[in-house]
């Protein structure tokens, strides 16, 4: 059982992280993140992120720490991580590694309801994936592969490298349902036919 934080937003948990390195503004916050390509993990606006820096100061989890000026440019607030935004950050993140959660994927909704469609529909669909996700495994790759190149240690490539296995585990297994329907081994299939031909027979007032 997840425990019911007091600010939901994976952006805050970010925000808690950038925050023990250094005191930091909101822009540079945001900056850091994306230099760091944190922002395909964790999803980053500005509008969000100044939402959830108000939330943190509201619970204490970080404070106002100074204002600075650069050259003519606005002042900009600089924030501070408080020992409650610590005990925060390591607890939520030690959940967040520890305890599976179950995530509602939008490819699961489909799969849940995919007799709705005839088998020999769905096969192509699920063949038309499997080359979607093959062309994401390789720009994966290569990504990773570049930045290995560049010097960027695999500790800092850890949460790219997690999305590519899931891509493969998922193609193995898209391609084996798909291969399954089609050479009718897939158990069910009968059925599933069956529910398919009368669906499609039947007539549907319009609205």
């Amino acid at each position: 059982m997840t425990t019911k934080r007091k600010i939901q937003n994976p952006l805050a948990l970010a925000v808690l992280a950038c925050l023990t390195e250094h005191p930091m503004h909101p822009y540079e916050i945001a900056t850091t993140l994306r230099e760091r390509g944190k922002d395909q993990s964790i999803k980053l606006n500005f509008g969000a992120l100044y939402t959830v820096v108000e939330a943190l100061k509201l619970h204490g989890l970080i404070r106002v720490g100074e204002s600075v000026r650069e050259g003519r440019r606005p002042e900009r607030t600089v924030y501070r991580l408080t020992r409650a935004g610590r005990i925060e950050l390591i607890d939520w993140l030690s959940e967040l590694i520890s305890r599976p959660v179950k995530e509602y994927t939008q490819f699961e909704a489909g799969l849940s309801l995919i007799p709705i469609l005839p088998p020999e529909d769905a096969a192509v669909l699920l063949e038309q994936r499997c080359t979607r996700l093959e062309m994401e495994i390789e720009q994966q790759r290569s990504f990773l592969q570049s930045a290995m190149q560049r010097g960027i240690s695999r500790l800092n490539l850890i949460e790219s490298e997690y999305p590519l296995a899931l891509c493969e585990a998922e193609l193995a297994w898209t391609r084996h349902f798909a291969e399954a329907i089609r050479s009718g081994t897939l158990e069910g299939l009968t059925e599933w036919e069956a529910f398919s031909r009368a669906t499609a027979s039947q007539e549907y007032e319009e609205a």
